[in-house]
């Protein structure tokens, strides 16, 4: 097989990371041609070439046209082969991060060759501003998604089970040794602290922690956005004189950091594919924290026990007012559906509300930074009101406790070693290339259908959908 890559970049990253494991999945079963719209920080196994236009769209003029983009992926794609390739596999295709990218990929399509979209993130699952809002989807062409919640979702859409693909990633053990002792007694989050990854609730946790350990979070943010936030949550630490380490992924080595915790914990509120319910117990790392029952249900059906997780964190609503909130959570549905072009009727919205503040009590990652940030403010302040939160979540009195821990880490790394390796990713792709190869398919996505899939007032988060407004 001749299999054409795309993607707008190669920064390190989540979907570069699968990138990089599709590639040497199929490295030395097909012939690889990687195009990227900025040069890798890192080498790559196979055959790259840096074409501008398949980048992120920069501020001022956008100085590529998308016939010129095209042109340029047709010219390297018949310099390396004269015939042209058999696929071309790309990467996150709906989201708007280069206005240009539907129209190049559908020249590419006029000019018949092959496409295979995967999508890892969807601008309708809380990111307007990368929404193609004008431009329809690339039609008649197979799909492939990481979960199956965007499966259904997409049948939905109106894909159709021919055309509309399971691609779950593969796992890469992290079964290396530590070069270095850390001392130090605390419990790690492996993340890269963007807004999504709920990083409130992971502090808030960090109060109830048990044996005196520290909460280490180990990489700092890349957005503006996400920037402001995590240095707002350091400056917040600092006055409440908490005993939290950020960014300690620069100071120390990843495998050290990993084998030198008490446990592992994730409190993100919305994931693609979910690499973080399965990583540490390949670490033979206990992980505890919320559970994201769309994605972890693929996860559980292949014998991943995932039950000891919580899956709400309640808070009383009283703590930051009934009426402050309502009035915040009311304007962020409007502003998130007028993004969209979506009228949001006003009893809906009072009734969603009502059912998700029943019995006067929120789930902690449905608020935004300033109201967890009063909810923590309130145990600290008050011993009385860490024991009401214990109360309305009784894991708190104990966090990481499993009773079977050992046998838990032992069935969930064997587990993973069985359904996510290598060898079975290769066979799936190599099952979905023959089928996108093979069969025409005729399909569209109706991007209302989509939307309203994703936008569901009955879970609405403010830290989800809400820009970075804090003060």
């Amino acid at each position: 097989m001749k299999i054409v890559f795309i993607h707008y970049h190669l920064k390190t990253g989540g979907v570069t990371a699968v990138l990089r494991q599709q590639i040497e999945s199929m490295l030395h079963t097909s012939d690889l041609l990687l195009l990227t719209g900025a040069p890798p920080d890192a080498s790559f196994p196979c055959e790259t070439v840096h074409i501008p236009g398949l980048g992120y769209d920069k501020a001022g003029p956008n100085r590529f046209e998308s016939e010129n983009v095209a042109d340029a992926i047709i010219k390297a794609i018949r310099l390396k082969w004269d015939g042209g390739c058999d696929l071309i596999h790309v990467h996150n295709p709906t989201l708007a991060k280069n206005r240009n990218f539907l129209k190049i990929l559908k020249t590419l399509q006029k000019e018949k060759f092959r496409l295979f979209l995967q999508i890892h993130d969807f601008a309708e699952d809380g990111r307007p501003l990368a929404y193609f809002s004008e431009d329809d989807y690339v039609s008649d062409c197979h799909y492939g998604v990481i979960n199956s919640r965007d499966y259904n979702i997409l049948l939905k859409a109106g894909l159709k089970k021919e055309g509309l693909h399971k691609i779950f990633n593969t796992i890469t053990p992290l079964n290396f040794k530590a070069t270095g002792a850390i001392p130090k007694n605390y419990i790690l989050y492996p993340v890269r602290a963007i807004r999504r990854k709920n990083i409130g609730e992971a502090i808030l946790l960090s109060l109830f922690f048990t044996n005196d350990e520290t909460l280490a979070i180990t990489l700092p943010p890349n957005s503006p956005a996400d920037i402001k936030s995590h240095e707002r949550w350091k400056a917040f630490v600092d006055e409440k004189h908490l005993d939290i380490i950020f960014e300690a992924g620069l100071t120390h080595e990843f495998p050290d950091l990993v084998l030198s915790a008490n446990f592992l914990i994730t409190t993100s509120i919305t994931e693609g594919f979910g690499f973080s319910f399965l990583e540490p117990w390949t670490a033979e790392k206990l992980l505890w924290g919320r559970r994201l029952p769309q994605i972890c249900q693929d996860f559980e059906k292949n014998g991943i026990q995932l039950d000891h997780l919580y899956s709400r964190l309640n808070v009383p609503v009283e703590w930051i007012g009934k009426e402050r909130l309502f009035k915040t959570w009311k304007l962020c549905v409007q502003r998130a559906g007028s993004m969209f072009d979506l009228a949001i009727d006003e009893t809906a919205i009072k009734n969603a509300f009502e059912k998700t503040t029943d019995k006067d009590i929120i789930d902690f990652g449905l608020l935004d930074e300033s109201f967890q940030k009063t909810v923590i403010s309130k145990v600290l302040s008050d011993s009385a009101n860490r024991d009401a939160l214990i109360h309305l979540n009784p894991y708190l009195s104990n966090p990481g406790d499993v009773s079977n821990r050992d046998a838990l880490i032992q069935n969930n790394l064997k587990a993973v070693k069985r359904h996510y390796n290598q060898t079975r990713y290769r066979k799936n792709l190599l099952d979905i290339y023959t089928r996108v190869i093979r069969d025409n398919v005729h399909q569209k996505i109706d991007k209302k259908i989509l939307f309203s899939e994703f936008f569901s007032l009955d879970n609405f988060s403010l830290l989800k959908w809400s820009s970075y407004a804090e003060k």
